[in-house]
């Protein structure tokens, strides 16, 4: 160690110094592990099949007595318009309901059974499965369906148990042939086609056709009285938001489905939010610690600084026992705080992939630790550089 340093070392205070390190390490260990909870436990919520995902909602209006009698119950432009200028909401799709009615014939060998059905359509982008065969052109063999997997759940364990038929797989489900008639409401036009069940959906609760054979339908047997849409489909910004059964209530509307899981997806995005804030204030007043130690230290050094520079010393030199202080303090809060993510994320990753989640990749976080270790020296070594040009010129 030379002169220099020497002198320029002899009022440090070791317990700032501690206490910036303690400090940092506590701020860097909050931001690089919620961060990397966050990126191991985020395929929980983008898995469609997941417990916590992001959904999409699906709204209709409450039935009253009102509407049971008779009155429209759909929603009409002013409402959709006043929805998507919610905040909340990123996009709506409408819901086109059959306007005619739908019978289904499927069978398995000698044996089948028919029913009377319905068929909805809506944007593509609103479905969560898009099979190859998702497509139907004028002429087309048969039309594809799109199931709501609780159909087929129903099926196997209610009614196939109870009519005494077998039960079926996806996959079985797909290969029988179906058969639907489509007849107008006043009976006077028939249309029988052959239909596929080409997928099986989790997000949506119906029986979806392509948008093209919908619309050929109903301008064949519809019949073409305005009708407004009974559901939307809401592609939401934040699953969840406090903000939306409000306001649903408020406008007499029903979220279809479960809300448990659009609740914790918004909760556990609250959370991480709110513990990477919590790490980014501690990490910030880290920093202010060692600034304001450094600049301490160098305020009782400057008459030293200043003799120093006057005998020769370059401003460089001078500097460079604070700058070596400055990064022995900060490099050590980053190894610790190395230490502790993967401490913690070998204590919870077992039960999170138990859970079903996919963990995220494990150098994303300690570059973001590196990157804000690296601006924590940048931003102490210019108030060194200007304390020592202050010296210099006192």
């Amino acid at each position: 160690m030379n002169l220099s340093a020497r002198l320029l070392r002899k009022n440090m205070s070791a317990a700032r110094l501690v206490g910036f390190l303690i400090s940092n390490f506590i701020g860097l260990a909050i931001i690089i592990g919620g961060l990397q909870f966050y990126l191991d436990a985020r395929s929980l919520w983008q898995d469609e099949d997941s417990f916590i995902k992001k959904e999409y909602l699906v709204v209709n209006k409450r039935v009253t007595a009102e509407n049971t009698l008779g009155t429209a119950s759909g929603f009409s432009d002013a409402e959709i318009a006043d929805i998507n200028a919610q905040p909340w909401v990123r996009k709506t799709g409408l819901f086109t309901a059959a306007d005619f009615r739908v019978g289904a014939t499927l069978r398995q060998g000698d044996r089948g059974f028919s029913t009377s059905m319905f068929l909805e359509s809506i944007p593509d982008e609103f479905i969560d499965v898009r099979p190859a065969d998702w497509n139907y052109d004028e002429g087309s063999a048969a039309v594809p369906l799109i199931l709501s997997k609780d159909y087929l759940t129903l099926y196997n364990f209610g009614f196939a148990t109870a009519a005494g038929m077998p039960q079926l797989s996806e996959g079985l489900m797909a290969s029988l042939p179906m058969e639907l008639t489509l007849s107008s409401e006043s009976g006077d036009k028939t249309i029988r086609t052959p239909a596929r069940i080409v997928g099986f959906s989790n997000r949506l609760n119906t029986i979806l056709v392509p948008s093209s054979f919908m619309t050929e339908a109903n301008t064949r047997l519809g019949s073409r009285r305005e009708r407004h849409p009974s559901r939307l489909i809401i592609d939401v910004s934040s699953p969840g938001d406090v903000a939306i059964q409000p306001y649903l209530e408020e406008h007499a509307m029903e979220m279809a489905g479960d809300k448990n899981s659009s609740r914790a997806s918004f909760l556990l995005n609250l959370i991480t939010g709110i513990i990477l804030s919590v790490g980014i204030v501690i990490t910030l007043l880290s920093l202010f610690i060692l600034l304001l130690s450094i600049s301490l230290l160098m305020e009782k050094n400057r008459d030293k600084l200043h003799t120093l520079l006057m005998l020769g010393y370059p401003m460089k030199s001078v500097g460079a026992p604070f700058r070596h202080i400055i990064l022995i303090a900060t490099a050590g809060a980053y190894i610790l705080s190395l230490g502790a993510l993967f401490s913690l994320r070998a204590f919870y990753l077992k039960p999170l992939e138990a859970s079903g989640a996919t963990p995220g990749p494990v150098w994303v976080a300690p570059l973001v630790g590196f990157i804000l270790t690296l601006l924590i020296i940048l931003c102490n070594d210019i108030a060194v550089s200007r304390r020592v040009r202050s010296a210099f010129r006192s």
